[in-house]
């Protein structure tokens, strides 16, 4: 996933040589539009490809997203073209400067944080190389503290309603803007909030006529590319409340439900790790902190700095369920969930479609 906007706007683009997962049809392309739909993982698009005429019709494959598989940190490594190790969002709700951070909110349990964390500060690297790449994005998302932390450098274009998205992205491709990013999160709140059933089903319609909209507006010798920052996983109320003994251990909790990491007391991670995997290991993977890094999970090489962002033991679940945290609740239980490992939620779709030039 980090490697789309390096291909498209790097220095061999362009008539230059394309990754081998790159969909044929960018290739010799004059312009690029790259569609970030929220939450639309490739097996979830696979079970209801008939809902979805526009995007069934486009080229690609499944590509990999990063860990952990959520927003904050996958939009990130999308528009920095950087690992989560390099540019250092690792997460929905991560430690820093001793308390913890909500990272698509820039909050903590002490308010708003962007005086005391600014988020150039936090992530330092521009978006899009470098490049004043047009964003199409809710207007309210439009000088929020995670859009300075991952889009920084770019422009803004933002839309009220969404029927705008498509008209927004022809109007930056006739300005003659040679790449274009859009984002549309209706999919993702919808699996949140209501699951997989009629109204997500609903939703995916919906989203699918975005798609055909903007294919629509494509001049010609203009692609459209279409991608997910994460999947998705049916959890439903199949919550786990960590037993009392084992949070005795825990100083406090960061990520979330389905990627939790637990802040162990001085002295107890070791403990800490061998009761989790004793009692949870049948329903997830009990990683520690040092494993991550040395396998890698998050990046080639982890800096301190970053680490330190990072709990002692992490429940990493691959059954349908999430660990339950009372500082990471919201107004309603979440159905879908995502943050895990698992294929459901670590493949997305890559997917393009040219508009052939006239002859």
């Amino acid at each position: 996933m980090r490697g789309i906007v390096p291909a498209l706007l790097g220095p061999a683009t362009w008539n230059g040589t394309l990754p081998a997962w790159m969909p044929e049809p960018v290739s010799g392309a004059d312009q690029a539009v790259l569609l970030i739909l929220d939450g639309l993982g490739w097996e979830q698009l696979l079970d209801h490809r008939h809902l979805m005429p526009a995007l069934d019709s486009m080229t690609g494959d499944a590509i990999t997203t990063v860990a952990p598989t959520t927003t904050a940190t996958a939009l990130s490594s999308i528009a920095t073209g950087l690992t989560p190790s390099e540019h250092g969002l690792l997460g929905y709700r991560m430690m820093l400067g001793g308390e913890v951070l909500n990272v698509l909110r820039w909050v903590s349990g002490n308010g708003d944080r962007r005086r005391v964390h600014p988020p150039r500060d936090i992530q330092r690297f521009p978006a899009f190389l470098g490049y004043a790449v047009p964003v199409v994005s809710p207007s309210e998302l439009q000088g929020s503290a995670f859009t300075e932390a991952h889009l920084r450098g770019s422009r803004p274009v933002g839309y009220r309603a969404v029927s705008a998205i498509a008209l927004q992205v022809g109007e930056q491709l006739a300005a003659g803007e040679r790449f274009v990013y859009a984002y549309y999160g209706g999919i993702d709140k919808t699996a949140h909030e209501r699951g997989f059933g009629p109204y997500y089903e609903a939703e995916l319609r919906y989203a699918d006529r975005i798609v055909a909209d903007c294919i629509d507006i494509l001049p010609p010798g203009a692609v459209l590319l279409v991608t997910a920052d994460h999947g998705q996983v049916e959890v439903g109320d199949r919550t786990i409340y960590p037993d009392a003994d084992l949070l005795a251990l825990v100083e406090r909790q960061s990520g979330e439900g389905r990627f939790r990491w637990w802040h162990a007391k001085s002295g107890a991670t070791d403990e800490l790790a061998a009761a989790a995997a004793e009692r949870y290991g049948e329903m997830a993977w009990i990683v520690t902190r040092q494993q991550v890094i040395d396998e890698h999970w998050f990046g080639p090489s982890l800096p301190a700095p970053f680490a330190s962002r990072l709990g002692d033991v992490a429940l990493v679940t691959h059954a349908p369920v999430s660990f339950f945290d009372p500082a990471d609740s919201g107004p309603y239980e979440l159905v879908c969930r995502h943050g895990s490992m698992t294929p459901a939620e670590v493949l997305v779709p890559l997917l393009a479609i040219r508009k052939e030039a006239s002859r």
